[in-house]
Formats: C-alpha cells, structure tokens, sequence
C-alpha cells in the first residue's frame, strides 16, 4: 500500500494490481483531451488483451486512479513489431536495448489531482514486477508532448550524431536506476550486525531463540575460504544477508531429486556412471503365459504384499569444518530461508523399496519434458537406461531415465477388452557420479520485503565468490512459499517419491548472462539443433519440421511453419517450433479458452499452434520470454498446445513433441457438449469446424497477458488416496487454478489415474456409471500432465512423521493427506453354514459382512474399475465363452445387472448364467422404481437366466477349498440352494477395503464403520482430510443416514478442494486452523445424484434425482409436497420409458430413462433444477396435448439452448437483473414479490397479474430479453438454430 498526496493536499491510500477487462468503463472516464494527442484513439478493452502488462491503481474504494499499458514493441504503425530493434537502432544509441530488458509504454491515464503520483507509482510497479526490465520507452507523435506527470519520469533520447530522427514520432526514455536501483552487493563486516537483526526480528525470532541475540555476527566472524556472507546496502544501510558455502552434499541430492541435467551438480569424470547395467533378456514366458500376439497378458494382482524393512543411513557433510561454522551451518529462516543442504539428514532406503515389491511411480509430464525422468506423450516411449547430464552432451534434455519401466502398461488398440501386461518392476537406477562438487548452497537469505523484488541481485557476487562452481543450490522446505529470489532458480524435480523434507532450486551461472535472444531459425542452426534436442521424446518430429522450415517456410499443403531459436552468447540454446492454429473454432467451442481471452479480439492468424518447444534447462527462467519473443516475432497473441492421452497412436500424434514449457502454460477446461439431432436440424446445425470428430486431448494455452504474469507456487506435498470421483475432483481443482501452480501433487492408486486405457464400449458397459466423469473428459482434463501417479494401495499411515507407506515397502511423504479410496466390492466370504442340514440364513455360524482374507480361488472376480473389467473380460473371453460352464454373478446393485448384460454382449447365452440376489440392504431397490425393476427381471427371464433372490453365499466348493470354484452354496430365509459355475462374480456390497481399514485404524484415526469426518471433511488429525463414500459425519451431528454416498461425489471433490484453497491461494482468506462450527450442521449439496448403465435387455438406463436418502418411490410420492411425475411410453415400446417428476415448485428434480436406442445423456441432465417454464411447460403439453413421447420433446431444437453449457451463467444473470434495483429508490422485482409473500404467504391471481404487467413494462423486461439475444449471439457457432434479429 502507498499513499498519494494531490497538489491541494487530499491524500488516497493506493492499491496496484493488474488490470482487467472490466476496468474499461473507469479507465475510460479518465481520458482527457491530451490523452487522445498522446497515443491516438484506441480501443481500451483490446489494449488491455494484448499488453503483456497492464497496471491499475485503485483506492480503498476500488475506485481507478490511474492506468498503464506496456508493451513489448513501439506503437508505431509503420514499425514492424518483429523488427524494432533495427528501427530503433538506426536513429538512437541503444545497443543495450534487447526485448529482454525494454518495454513500450502505449497508455497511460490518471486522475488529474493525482497524476504525477500515479505515473511514479505505475513505472515503479513495472520495474519491480519485471526485474529484468532496464527501460521503458514512450513514443508520442510529432508535435504532442508528454503532460507533466510523464515529462519527469521520461526524458528525451540522444539521437545518433548525424541523424535526423524518426519523421512521425519522438521518442523519450525511462531509466530503471531512477526508480528502483540495482542493489549494491558487497561482502559482510560485523558492523552489519544492527542493521540486520531488525529484518530478521521481523520475520522470524527463531534464529535468535535458538542461537542467542548475536547469531548473525558470530556467523559473519566465521567466514572463511569455504563459507562467505554477503550484503544488500542502499544509501549505506544493510537491507538484505546471504550466506553461501561451497561444501554440498551432493551425493545425498543425486538420491533424492533428477539431477541428470545438471551431471549431479558434479565435475564431469571418467569414472561417471551414467548409464544402468544392461540386464540380461528375460526367459521366454512358460506355456500358461502364452497369450496371442495381439493381446497382452496379465496376471492377477496379489492381495497380499511382502511386507520390507525400511534401511536407513545417514548422510552427513564433511565434519573438518569449524565449530562456529558447524552450528552455523544449522541455522534456518523461516522468511523463505533455506535449510542447509549439508545438515545430517536421514534418507530411508525403502523410497526404492526391493527388487520384489518395488512400486511403480510414474511422474507428471509437466516435468518429465525437462529430461529429468522418462515420460512420454506416448505410451509406448522408449526406455533409456541412461542419465547423461545436458553439461556432459551439451543439450537441455537428459536421456530418458530407467524409470521408464515404472509407467503404466501400454494399452492395445484392439477394439476387443484386453488385459494391458503389467512389465515387473525393477530397481530405480540412480546415477553415480565421481567428480568434485560443481555447486555452491545458500544457507541463509533474507532481504527487507521493499527490496525482495531485487533479491537476483544478490547472485552475480555469490558466483564471484566461488569462481570454480557453476551451479547455486538452495534448499527451503516445503510449506514456505516460493519467494522473488526462488523464481529466478530452477525447481529440481523429486525422486517420486522423494522423502527429504526440503525442496531443491537450482541456478546455473550462465543464467547471469544477458545475452539471451531470440530469432528464426537458419539452416546453420540444425547441427546445434539436434545436439540439442536428441533426448527429447518424438525428437525427430522436431528435426523435420526445422528442416521444412529452411527448406520452403512451410508445409506441403502450405501451412506456414514458424522457427525461433534461443541463443546465448551465440550459441543455440533452445528451439521452439509453431504454425498457425487451423483448429480454433474446435478450440473455442470444446475448451473454455474465454476464460483468459476475450476472442473477439483476436484475429484468426494470431492463434498459433505450439508444436515443439525446448529450452536447456540453465535457461529455464527464460522460458516465458521466449514464449513472450514467439508471439511478437510470429505476430501472434495466443499459443495452444495439445496432450495426447497415453494410448494415442503415433501418427494421431503427428508432428507434435513433448515441450518444456507446460509449467509456463494453463491447462484450458473443457467445455460440455450438446447432442445434436442433426437429422432434425438439417442446414441450421453447428459448421463442421465445431461438429467435426477428432482425436481428444487436453489443452494447454499461453497468451500475450500471461507472459509476464508469474504463478504462485505451493511445493506443499498434497497426496491423495484413491482415484475415485471425490479425488479425480479434488485434483481436477487443484489443476485448473490458473494462477496456482502446484508442484508436489500426488494420487496413490492401485491401478492409477482412470481414463488412461483407451475406449472400450464392451469395457465400460460391464460397469455402471454415475456420470461424474466420462473417458472424454479423463482425456481432455490429463491430470498426469500435472500429477504424480504412485501405483500400489496404502497399507500404513505414520501421522508422527507425515509419511504414507504404499504396498508395505514404499514411503510417500505428506503434508496434507485426503483419504477418498470410497468403497469396492470384495471377494466375498462364505459364512459357513452346512447346507446339508438344511441351514438357513439366520442360522449362518459368521456373518457374511466379513473381510476374505484367505488366497482368492482363480475364477472369482470382483469388478471395481476398468482396469478390473479388462481383467476379467480378457478371462471370459479366452476361457469362458469357449466352454460349456455357466456365470454366476453375485448380487443385487446396478453393477451387477450390468455385468449380466455385458457378458451376454460377450456371446455368452443366458440359459448360462445364473443370477444370485442377495436381501436387500435398504427397503429400495437399486432402481428404486417398479416399472424398471419388472422390465429388468422380464429381460432376464426371457433370456433364460436364472435368478435367486434373497440368497447369501455359505460356502464354495462344499466347504473342501480348492484353486477354483466348481460349485457354490447359497441359504436364505427358507430352503438352501447349490449351483454349478466355471466363474463366479461378485458385486455383494460395497464396503471400505481391508488394507485401507487397517492403515487408518492402526494410525489412530477414528474409525466407526467408515472414517469419521467433520462438516469441514477434518479428520481428528488436522493434516488429514477425508471425502468421498470412505467417510461419515461425525455422531454429533445426529446425521447417521446421510453420508457422502448420498450425494454427488463430484461436487463433494469440488467442495473439499475450495475448502482446502485458502490454506494456499493468496487472494483467499487464509485458514490456519479448522473453523469453530456454530451450529453442528452436516453441509448439503446441490448437484443431481446420477446413475446409469447398460441392462439385461439391451435397456440404455438413466436416472437423475435429487439427493436424498433410500425411500421407497411410492412413500415419495404420498406426500404432499411431493409434486407431480409425468410418464411417457413404456419398456421396450414405441416411445421408450421416460419419467419426468416435478417437485412442489414446478422445477424438475427427478428423470428416470429406459430405452433400447441410446440415451442424449449429457443433454438430459440438464434438465434437472430447471423450472417447467425454461423448458414451454412438458407437463402441461403432455396432458393437454397428448405429448405421449418426451424423447422427441426434449430433441426439438427450440431446447437446444437450455444444453448449452453456459445457459446456467445466464439464468445467474437474469435472476441477478430481477434482484438488482434499477434505480436508486425503486424496487427490485424481487422485492415486491418477497413483499407479497411476506403478507399473505400465496398470491392470488389479481397480485400475479399486476406484476406481470409491472414487469412487462418495466426495464426489467427489456433487459432480460437484451441478455437473452446476448446470449444467443454470442454462442451463436453453438446455436445457429435460432433466429437473430433481422433474419425474420
């Protein structure tokens, strides 16, 4: 916060941020008569798209004081904007001028009274926003002059001697020494000592808790050769202390974090071991593994795991050192000051556990293209078992790390379910390194906050001191957040998982080097290209591409192609290669591109696509300004980016390489889609731009306004357990902040991140689903570009120590933990009862809720995700269709008619399977509808499958165990029953998995049933959160039936990551601690429960309802408010079953589908929460006009706009117009109505009738059909169905 004072003497206490859009109308109302002379007439809103930095000052009241837009080339029309430089040169001396360090001031206004202020505080700002920015420039035309508040801070440039000068324009200079000087570095003396302790005090009093008053002096006596301290000193006064030693542990980082890069932060040396021992080729399988060549094989996955002693070792600097310099070395500074990289630190082996239970871990991509580990955009990337460093072979990439067998099994393309082959894992190969160390460390670092900006200042004098070293390492722990001076370092990826509690920045001394520059590609730079590139994944993509670029500019079908390299000192540096973005309409309308660009404003060749992108990794805090120098040489203003999911092909692949600069990007959500009748349609439907069927994929977009906009990192480890709805949600959040970046998020899952195999209908249907995600949108959101991936279950908890152990043997470190594994059908376990005597249910010697814990019989399989129907359908495929023996499935839930169906679909005929329901746990059925539950069981019937209701498994194979199951044995309330079967499927209640229990048992949580959670999702560890169907609400609650299952487990992920946000965003109020809860209330939400799946039949089934606990449907609807149902056609008949219920409120709340064609899903959910009105009364026309088909009703095209995927923004903004006054001292709408009610509770029709009339004209009116025609205009490529005004 600053203060200005106007000329009379009137003060404002100011605020500078960047500027949005919507301060167009303020900044507007402060243009006066000169502004216009200054820099012409222009469009504030389109200013404001394309500055690559826009600063707005506002008061207290938020009011605009005043406005500035810079840019990274002159506003000069007749000057290339790619081409400056050369302009600029030819007339003025400013050879130190690079677009590195200049920018272009385009705009500028105030308020009057404060304008001199406001321009000193703007330019002020910029420097310190920008450090690397050294001059800022202002042109004005020929014959105006800046007003007096620009005179002062821009001074008109020297012309060269014997030139005339530009002949349309003046140009004037800003110097950034006038501003905010470059501080002063220089070696400490003990005199610092008072200077200093205030900026220390300020921050943290822990150094002087631990160490005594004096610390900072005795540290500054103990320099010596190997120990130096550094000062900030403006005007003569200390304001800022590094200390920097030259004795690393660099054996201890190489173990803990991807230091292939850099060559280990070590001196080459011959006796380097960069590659792992090559391992001798595997036997050929034995004949049970024999499988054809077209279909992987797969083993089943052991319930067990080998439990391993965790090894320990300290690691521990070199102990010569001074006493002084030892307790020293020590210190810590919570101010974003880092541990000593040489502090004794205990590493545990079991990070890499053993060669038998190693678990598999595979890391983001955003990362990965770094050179620091292997992935891949395919699945099927090469596996390099070596990590030579970019130092030791000159490129930015390291060769791919032995990890590469840690990614997930290659999928098949086979459009038949298989089984993906899971290689063994192997032992992690870490690289050794011989040489002497190659870095220095900062041990303690800090600087007056007015300074921190400068804070890169302090390096040059760091690398000064230790001349031999070429990198600088700092170590901060994780939960300090990411300060001015680590965004110049580069973030040293974690071995994942990596279980030292600090994370690693690293900065390479050529990054002091301010020669970085930026130009096209000529055909001398391909050798130095490829020396670059030759570990990068897909790299000869990129080597063909530049050679089509110097051979002819362009493609064979005349796209233009755009090269750039990156240089440094005149070498190549980086590479990065774009055409122009022939996609965009596809773009803007499957992916919320809007939410960063208004698009308008934007021409369609500055759209550009980025194919290839590297950059060594010394350089990396240039990346951004070498994006920022792509799109003003290639004029363009936006960059777009695909990912690929893992089984995409080559070939769909194309051209495209892994980039290094996805860290510098956003991830775009997707947007969803409406189901067209085109059939209905015809001529009126969306282009083919929008309606064509591509290859999805995940989007990543930079554009001019990002450039210069930095993210806020959080390095806290947030790991989650499960990849159910709940957690996919969560980390979904967590992705798509634009402006966060989080860099250690974690998922444990046993068969990690869903959405990872490629389509399989079969597959899918042998499920049901709850629609909360589809595979489209598991490929358009990738969370394994962003998130790391540990496969393996969670087997322990150590709250002590904040680590997580996965399959008994791996640690996964953690800050914050959220449990959300929900619940899996398990192998059931037979309660014993002899059926030789007759026993019934009742009589059963165990319960049949037990956990199995026995070895499973081979041909039992229990269903909970993909990967475990691909299983299983790869073993019916290959065993039980080709054989006589019959199915036996288990249960009484969705999943199981659905598995019924599927294997049906298989080829399997229904006199072959046998159906077994178990009692009914709740008073409903799964469908909770009699129409549905009679046409289900009359499918099945006339398929002739058997079906028992009311039985519970007691025992298999007679009691006499065996490998496989050949008969099983059911009781009931009655008589017992004994049935053959060659497989056995179980979909017999859910319940919390047996490892899952264990960990949060045996770690003292409190466990009732399910994980016992408050209204805030806490746990009774404050570092611990639980969501998803794992959890119940606390007993205080007296909410025992309503957990998380009730409702949409989506919305619950969404709700838990928006709670856990203000631990991390800086906009959001921070939450230090669980909120106290003023009333013991569970928290409701909105979103629709949904359920879905394929039945015996051939029924496409849907149902959407409210959320709500287990009633029968007849007891709902005898109640008063419950509403109306409206019903159209019947199971299998023409039309097909559709139920419409409206509540009391006349707004839809639950739909219930069943139909043999496919059901337009995606559209049908929308309905749900919409009043009858939005959607020309169904119910009235189905009574009155005898609408007997609501399939057809809803596929007409006038309802296409209530799909649309932005109607419910509108709805928001038409019931914000009827609650907002339209003037001062007259009523909202909303108002009146309230009134009304409040009076008499109901309206009578006289009351109704006036405000119609009232609002019919009113503005009120005038203005939702003004927002309504906005709308349709707007997404017009989406709804060309309806007329505009002056089409009729």
């Amino acid at each position: 916060m600053t203060t200005l004072v106007s000329p009379q003497g009137a003060s404002e206490v100011i605020n500078a941020r960047r500027t949005e859009s919507l301060d167009a109308p303020s900044i507007l109302k402060l243009v006066q008569p000169e502004t216009e002379n200054l820099f012409g007439l222009v469009n504030v809103v389109n200013l404001i798209e394309k500055a690559v930095l826009a600063v707005t000052l506002s008061n207290e009241k938020d009011e605009v004081l005043g406005h500035a837009a810079f840019f990274d080339y002159p506003n000069v029309a007749s000057v290339d904007q790619s081409k400056w430089e050369d302009w600029l040169g030819a007339f003025f001396d400013c050879k130190n001028c690079t677009p590195l360090n200049t920018l272009f001031l385009h705009y500028f206004v105030a308020k009057r009274e404060y304008s001199h202020g406001v321009a000193r505080e703007i330019v002020r700002t910029m420097f310190n926003a920008v450090p690397e920015m050294h001059f800022c420039f202002l042109i004005v035309p020929n014959g105006a002059f800046p007003d007096s508040a620009l005179a002062n801070i821009f001074k008109p440039l020297d012309k060269l001697e014997g030139v005339k000068g530009p002949d349309n324009c003046v140009v004037f200079l800003c110097h950034r020494h006038n501003h905010v000087p470059v501080l002063h570095i220089r070696q400490a003396r003990v005199e610092d000592h008072d200077d200093l302790t205030p900026i220390f005090n300020r921050q943290s009093d822990m150094l002087k808790m631990t160490y005594g008053d004096f610390f900072l002096a005795e540290l500054i006596e103990a320099q010596d050769e190997n120990m130096q301290c550094l000062i900030a000193e403006v005007e003569g006064t200390a304001i800022g202390f590094m200390s920097v030693c030259n004795i690393v542990n660099t054996g201890l980082l190489n173990e803990c974090f991807e230091l292939g890069p850099y060559h280990g932060l070590s001196k080459p040396h011959p006796d380097d071991e960069l590659e792992a021992p090559k391992t001798p080729t595997p036997s050929p399988p034995t004949e049970p593994e024999q499988m054809s060549d077209d279909k992987p094989a797969s083993g089943r996955s052991s319930a067990t795991d080998r439990s391993t002693d965790s090894k320990q070792q300290e690691s521990t600097m070199d102990d010569g050192r001074k006493d002084e310099t030892e307790k020293t070395e020590e210190m810590k500074s919570e101010a974003g000051k880092s541990e000593v990289t040489g502090t004794a630190s205990k590493v545990s082996q079991s990070v890499t556990g053993t060669a038998d239970t190693e678990t598999r871990v595979k890391p983001k991509l955003s990362e990965a293209a770094l050179g620091e580990s292997s992935s891949s955009l395919l699945s099927h990337g090469s596996d390099h078992g070596s990590q030579k460093s970019a130092t030791s072979q000159d490129k930015p990439e390291s060769a791919k790390s032995s990890r590469a067998a840690a990614s997930p099994p290659a999928q098949s393309l086979s459009p038949k379910p298989v089984t993906p082959m899971i290689p063994k894992p192997r032992k992690r190969f870490v690289p050794k390194y011989k040489g002497e160390s190659n870095a220095f460390c900062i041990q303690l670092f800090i600087i007056d906050e007015r300074y921190e900006m400068r804070s890169v200042d302090f390096l040059p004098k760091a690398f000064e001191m230790f001349p031999d070293r070429d990198f600088c390492a700092m170590t901060v722990p994780h939960l300090v957040p990411e300060f001015p001076l680590l965004q110049k370092f580069m973030r040293a990826t974690p071995r994942c998982p990596s279980i030292l509690s600090q994370e690693l920045y690293l900065f390479h001394g050529a990054g002091l080097l301010k020669d970085f520059r930026v130009r096209p590609a000529c055909t001398s730079d391909s050798e130095s290209v490829e020396k670059l590139v030759s570990s990068l994944d897909l790299h000869e993509n990129l080597i063909a591409d530049l050679q089509q670029f110097n051979k002819a500019r362009r493609d064979d079908d005349g796209t233009e192609i755009q090269a750039y390299v990156a240089t440094c000192n005149q070498k190549v540096v980086g590479i990065a290669v774009v055409r122009i973005e022939e996609d965009i309409e596809y773009i803007r309308s499957h992916y919320n591109i809007e939410d960063f660009i208004y698009y308008n404003h934007h021409r369609r060749d500055e759209h550009g696509h980025l194919y290839h992108f590297a950059l060594n990794p010394a350089f990396a805090h240039f990346s951004k300004h070498f994006l920022k120098e792509i799109l003003r040489q290639g004029h363009k203003t936006c960059l777009y980016y695909p990912v690929y999911p893992p089984f995409t092909s080559r070939e769909v692949v194309g051209k495209h390489s892994l980039v290094s600069a996805m860290n510098d990007m956003v991830p775009v959500r997707p947007r969803r889609q409406i189901t067209y009748p085109l059939e209905v349609l015809g001529s009126n439907a969306p282009s083919e731009r929008v309606l064509q069927t591509k290859e999805q994929y995940s989007l990543c977009h930079i554009n001019r306004k990002l450039t210069l906009e930095p993210k806020v990192v959080i390095n806290a480890r947030i790991v989650v357990v499960g990849a159910s709805d709940t957690g996919v949600a969560l980390l979904e959040t967590f992705v798509f902040c634009p402006h966060l970046r989080f860099n250690n998020l974690t998922l444990i899952s046993p068969h990690g991140l869903p959405g990872e195999m490629p389509p399989d209908e079969v597959r899918d249907q042998m499920m049901g689903t709850s629609h909360c995600y589809s595979q489209d949108e598991y490929t358009q959101t990738s969370l394994r570009t962003w998130v790391n991936v540990v496969y393996g279950k969670m087997t322990a908890i150590d709250r002590k120590k904040k680590n997580v152990v996965v399959n008994n043997s791996t640690l996964v470190p953690y800050d914050h933990l959220i449990i959300c594994t929900g619940q899996q059908y398990q192998i059931p376990a037979p309660t014993e009862a002899d059926i030789s005597r007759l026993a019934t249910s009742n009589e059963a010697p165990n319960s049949p809720d037990r956990w199995f814990r026995g070895t499973p019989p081979k041909n039992v399989f229990v269903v909970n995700d993909a990967y475990d129907a691909a299983v299983t359908l790869y073993w019916v495929e290959n065993h039980l269709v080709n054989s006589p023996g019959k199915a036996l499935v288990y249960g009484n839930c969705l999943d199981a008619y659905c598995c019924v169906q599927t294997l049906m679909s298989m080829g399997i005929t229904g006199d072959r399977i046998i159906l077994v329901e178990p009692p009914l746990n709740y008073q409903t059925t799964c469908f909770n509808n009699e129409t549905v539950d009679a046409a289900v069981l009359k499918a099945m019937k006339d398929a002739g499958i058997e079906v028992y209701s009311g039985y519970l498994l007691a025992q298999w194979n007679d009691g006499k165990g065996g490998e496989e199951v050949i008969t099983a044995s059911f009781t009931s309330s009655t008589k017992p029953i004994r049935l053959e079967c060659e497989a056995f499927f179980s979909y017999y209640k859910k319940k919390v998995d047996y490892e899952a229990f264990r960990a949060i048992n045996d770690a003292c949580l409190v466990f009732d049933g399910r994980l016992v959670i408050d209204a805030s999702f806490h746990t009774n560890d404050v570092s611990i959160r639980g969501a998803g169907t794992i959890t119940k609400f606390q007993r205080r609650y007296h909410a025992d039936q309503w957990t998380h299952s009730n409702f949409n487990l989506k919305e619950v992920g969404i709700q838990l990551a928006n709670t856990m946000l203000s631990l991390f965003d800086p906009t959001l109020e921070s939450e230090r601690e669980p909120p106290q809860e003023i009333v013991n209330l569970i928290p409701m939400y909105r979103s629709p429960k949904i359920q879905g799946g394929y039945l015996p039949g051939g029924y496409y089934y849907l149902h959407i309802g409210k959320p709500s606990l287990n009633v029968p449907l007849d007891v709902q609807m005898a109640q008063r408010d419950c509403g109306a149902e409206w019903i159209t056609g019947t199971p299998g008949g023409t039309p097909d079953y559709f139920r419409l219920h409206m509540n009391q409120y006349k707004t839809v709340e639950t739909v219930t589908c069943l139909s043999k064609q496919p059901i337009d899903t995606s559209n049908i959910i929308c309905l749900y929460g919409l009043h009858e009105r939005y959607l020309n009364d169904p119910a009235q026309r189905c009574v009155v006009y005898g609408s007997n088909d609501f399939y057809s009703y809803f596929r007409q095209p006038w309802c296409l706009a209530v799909y649309h995927d932005r109607f419910a923004d509108f709805r928001d903004e038409v019931r914000e117009l009827l609650v907002t006054r339209p003037a001062d001292g007259v009523e909202a709408l909303e108002e009146k109505v309230r009134q009304l009610i409040d009076e008499d509770l109901q309206m009578n029709d006289s009351q109704k009738k006036n405000l119609k009339n009232e609002f019919s004209t009113s503005r009120s009116k005038r203005a939702v059909e003004t927002r309504l025609l906005s709308f349709l205009s707007y997404n017009y490529y989406h709804l060309p169905m309806y007329a505009k005004p002056g089409m009729v």
